[in-house]
C-alpha cells in the first residue's frame, strides 16, 4: 500500500500548479489545526502536507532561477 500512495504522490506532484499545491497545502493544515481526526489520518494528512510543501518548493525555485536568469541577461546590456 505504500508503494501505491508513493507512485500516487510522485505522480500528483509532478502534475500539480504552484497555486494548486498552496490551495491543498493550506487545506490540510486547516484539518491538522481542527483537529478530530485520528492518528493514522493525522499521519496521512502530515505527510500530504509535506509533500505539497515539497512541490511548492521546487516551484518557488524554479521561480527565483528564472529570475535570476533574467536579471543575469539583462546585466551586460544595461551596462
Amino acid at each position: 500500500m505504500a508503494d501505491q500512495q508513493g507512485q500516487r504522490g510522485e505522480s500528483s506532484r509532478e502534475s500539480l500548479g504552484y497555486e494548486q499545491a498552496r490551495d491543498e497545502l493550506l487545506q490540510v493544515v486547516r484539518q491538522l489545526e481542527t483537529g478530530g481526526t485520528t492518528l493514522e489520518e493525522s499521519l496521512a494528512l502530515w505527510e500530504r502536507g509535506e509533500e505539497l510543501a515539497k512541490v511548492c518548493q521546487r516551484w518557488l525555485d524554479g521561480a527565483r532561477a528564472r529570475l535570476d536568469a533574467a536579471m543575469a541577461a539583462e546585466e551586460p546590456d544595461g551596462e
